[in-house]
């Protein structure tokens, strides 16, 4: 009796990619060290501004 599990992972890749394309542009843009890690915490999170920034382009 063996169970039969399928998992996928592609959303945590896709996670992954954005992160590092993300801290790229973040940290590229700015202008110091203490820039570089904000940006870098702004990149561990850019799904939020993502989504926010498409609920002020719904919304307007």
């Amino acid at each position: 009796m063996a169970k039969e599990i399928n998992c996928n992972n592609a959303g945590g890749a896709v996670y992954g990619l954005g992160l590092i394309g993300a801290a790229v542009y973040f940290i590229s843009q700015s202008a110091g060290i203490l820039a570089g890690v904000v940006g870098f915490l702004k990149a561990l999170v850019w799904p939020a501004f993502l989504v926010h920034q498409l609920f002020k382009f719904l919304g307007s």
